[in-house]
């Protein structure tokens, strides 16, 4: 076997994102601290958590635009700051990094121009079918539009690896699910990790398959979505029966309790015992999400697959 092929081969074995301890430190204190988790490779990940949690601060890191205080963080096996990485790995953020006076077929140029792994094809049909003008100037584009060259960018360099740090924040729902639905095609068809910051986590539960969730700094939840929601039950009851609700939830951990009008409302992680109770069922992914974040100290939880030795595994 050739050395190209052998590192090739590690690549795809190799978690597309993992870290070690991984922390951040500012003037005003530490962003991220002691954060380990794996994430594998072809998975679409949604990266939620409140603002301040340190989201951007771990996509930064990834993308090789900070570097560490502690700990490490590879890609496929790569250091960020590495030219494996550097060439597998696209970027975008709100900030779209696009030239106004440019017009748009000298965007997508320069793209070629920079990247070695450059698609011309994939690029250019990602812009045609938002009816985008290759003549047309970067400046006179609507958002919607500069979003869809942005995306155009990051998709036709073929990365291994997409970071979205909220790209799509500014847009109307509809151009959003049109762009996720893009994103989700390209990537099943070459095989990319994606990672997709959002507050709109009622978005993103059709469209991934993975959650790492950030709180405090540090990642509080993260795995395969189907995994972390079986390992938890939502369980309501009437207000008026405060001491039924009280003996359901013997012998399961606590996460969040909240109270409506005429309900009672526990998000559990539990024990198989519950499974057959008629009270209990599977949260959604944004009561998942919700439960978290209304406790920020409740114990983290990772799945197998996205364990670091020292890390709590879900069931």
């Amino acid at each position: 076997m050739t050395d190209s092929a052998t590192n090739h081969q590690a690549a795809t074995l190799a978690p597309a994102i993992e870290t070690l301890g991984l922390g951040r430190r500012y003037r005003r204190g530490w962003a991220l601290r002691d954060t380990s988790f794996r994430l594998p490779a072809g998975s679409i990940c949604a990266l939620v958590g409140p603002n301040g949690a340190g989201k951007t601060t771990l996509l930064s890191l990834a993308a090789d635009l900070i570097t560490p205080t502690a700990g490490s963080i590879t890609l496929s096996g790569h250091r960020p700051d590495s030219a494996q990485a550097r060439q597998s790995t696209a970027f975008l953020s709100q900030q779209k990094a696009l030239y106004p006076r440019f017009r748009v077929h000298e965007i997508l140029r320069m793209g070629q121009e920079l990247n070695p792994t450059w698609h011309r094809e994939t690029a250019e049909s990602v812009v045609e079918a938002g009816g985008i003008p290759l003549n047309a100037r970067i400046g006179t584009l609507s958002g919607g539009q500069s979003t869809r060259v942005a995306f155009a960018l990051a998709l036709g360099k073929r990365p291994r690896l997409m970071l979205l740090d909220e790209p799509m924040a500014d847009l109307d729902p509809l151009v959003r699910h049109q762009m996720t639905d893009l994103l989700q095609a390209q990537a099943r068809r070459h095989d990319t990790t994606v990672v997709m910051s959002s507050h709109l986590v009622s978005e993103l539960e059709s469209a991934c398959n993975y959650l790492v969730l950030v709180n405090q700094g540090s990642v509080r939840l993260a795995g395969e979505v189907d995994v972390l929601l079986a390992a938890h039950r939502q369980l309501t009851t009437m207000t008026t029966n405060h001491e039924r609700h009280h003996k359901n939830l013997d012998g399961h951990q606590v996460i969040a309790t909240s109270s409506g009008p005429d309900r009672l409302t526990s998000l559990i992680r539990t024990h198989p015992a519950l499974l057959e109770s008629p009270e209990g069922r599977p949260p959604t992914l944004e009561e998942l999400v919700l439960g978290y974040l209304k406790t920020p100290d409740a114990p983290s939880l990772l799945t197998a697959s996205a364990r670091v030795d020292g890390s709590e595994v879900a069931a």
